[in-house]
This record gives structure tokens, sequence and C-alpha cells, in this order.
């Protein structure tokens, strides 16, 4: 059975890339990482670093036992913070990854009623991309993950359960009131991330052309502050507006285009009792977050 003390140094050194900064983390010496990473090639009988000088890096094999490392060390984890869950919501913790637009506005409702019910409860957040959500989410480094998905996204993994939490419309952002695509097509455009950019893009060519995307940025208030000052067009989801709207920025709904929000959750069910209960926290303020100030 492979010991998940070298598991944890041989993960260190991934993601640091030097068995001095492996070190430093693990408040261990030099030859004490190396002497747990000798014995942990011993163990499995595979070369997992290539030494070149006083420089490591790992081969293939470390590569993939690293990769597997970290998603062991993150359920061990996780199945620490499922275990004080299931001594009661009076204790134990939760952690969650979300995109920005759901951190300004649904989340903090969310948190806040939950903590309130359950005082002892800890819940950490942690603000990132849908991908890279869904990835800590794989290695158990969080409990949920929030994402957004378009009808044209491609499905998540089959060991990803999704909740549906709400429809988000989209809206148009210019500094003239009631624009549509199509008033739009010569003008500027700016683009978001990767999915809503590949989204701008299928709803243009639904129009009949191809936006002139010159500004790329997937920060909310960034977006907003080009339109403001007359560089583009873009378009953002009613929560982003919500969470933050730039004076001078008028919003029109484009019929028909939404994000679907999800509160995503790893494995087979059930869930831990203070996962559902965060759930079950979000699915209440979800109704609220879906309102939106226009104009």
């Amino acid at each position: 059975m492979l010991d998940v003390t070298r598991l944890r140094v041989l993960e260190s050194l991934a993601r640091h890339g030097s068995v001095t900064a492996a070190a430093k983390e693990l408040n261990y010496t030099q030859p004490t990482v190396s002497h747990h990473l000798s014995r942990l090639e011993a163990e499995t009988g595979a070369q997992l670093l290539q030494r070149a000088g006083r420089r490591v890096r790992l081969t293939p094999a470390g590569v993939l036992l690293a990769e597997r490392a970290a998603e062991i060390l993150g359920r061990l984890e996780g199945a620490g913070a499922e275990l004080a869950a299931h001594v009661g919501l009076s204790a134990g913790r939760v952690r969650m990854a979300s995109f920005s637009a759901p951190i300004g506005s649904l989340v903090p409702q969310a948190v806040a009623a939950l903590t309130a019910t359950h005082p002892g409860l800890r819940v950490s957040v942690t603000n990132t991309h849908p991908l890279d959500a869904l990835e800590m989410l794989r290695t158990g480094k969080i409990d949920i993950a929030l994402i957004f998905r378009y009808g044209d996204t491609e499905p998540e993994p089959d060991d990803i359960r999704l909740r549906h939490l709400l429809d988000d419309p989209l809206y148009l952002l210019s500094t003239e009131p009631e624009q549509t695509l199509d008033s739009c097509r010569e003008a500027t455009w700016i683009g978001g991330c990767e999915r809503c950019r590949t989204h701008l893009l299928s709803i243009c060519a639904d129009e009949g052309f191809e936006p002139k995307i010159d500004y790329v940025t997937d920060d909310l208030i960034v977006m907003q502050s080009l339109v403001a000052a007359g560089l583009g067009v873009t378009t953002l989801p009613g929560l982003a507006l919500r969470a933050h709207h730039v004076e001078g920025v008028e919003a029109t709904e484009i019929p028909g285009s939404h994000q679907r929000i999800y509160a995503a959750t790893y494995g087979n069910p059930p869930d831990p009792p203070a996962t559902e209960a965060l759930m079950a926290a979000l699915a209440e303020a979800a109704p609220a977050a879906a309102g939106i100030r226009r104009g």
C-alpha cells in the first residue's frame, strides 16, 4: 500500500517544481523530502523522478502518480469534512467554488441563511472559473461547484451530478437603450471567457453575422467599464448585472438566451448533511437572486 505521507511529498513537488519549495511547504528538511521520494520509488517499482544535477523533474510515471495523489489527498480531506458533518450541522465544514456573478449576488444570501441557522458550520468559498471549479470538485478540494452552461456547452462527465438552480437571462450591454444583436452587427465587441465567447459567436451566427471581438476579459467590471467608455458592446447575464452595474451602461434582454446555473457535486448520492444543507440554501436563495435592475 502506498504511503500517504510520501504521496503528499510527491504532490507538493509536482505543484512547486523543486525539492526546496516542497520541503518549505511541508516543513521538512530537503534530505527528508529526498528520502520520502526515494522510498516512494522503491514502493512503486517505478522511476518517478529524473535528476539533472541539483534539479529534478517528474517522469511520465511521476506525473501520473502525482495527479492521482492530488485526487487521493483531496478525497481524504473531504472524508474528514464529511465525517465531521455527520456528527451534526452544529459542526463541520462545507467547501464551495463559484464563478464571480453568483458570489456577488446568490452566494452571500445562501451562506448567510445557512450560517444563521447552523452557526457552528464552517463555509468556505473560492472564486474561480467553472472548469477549474469542476477540477477542484473532482480532486476533492471542494464539495460544491457553482457552474454555468449554455445550450451548446459540452456536457459534464457522468460522475458530476448537477442540480439546476435558475435560468439567468442574457443581456446586451451598450450605451444606447433597446439595442438588439442585429443593430450591433457592425459594433466592436467585448468577449468574455471561452464558454461565453462560444455562445456569443453562436447567437450572432443565428442573426447572420460574426462579431468583431477586439477586447477579451472575463472581469465583469472591466467589461462594463469598456462599454461605458463607448469602446464596444458585450453580453452579460443578469446575476452579473445584479452584482455590479456601471453607470451609463444600458442592458437589454436578449430573447431566448440565458445561462443555466447549476450546483454540481461529485460521485454517488447521498451528499453529506452539510453539503446538502448548502445546496438547499442555494436553491432557496436562487429565485430572489434572479431579479435584475435594468437601465
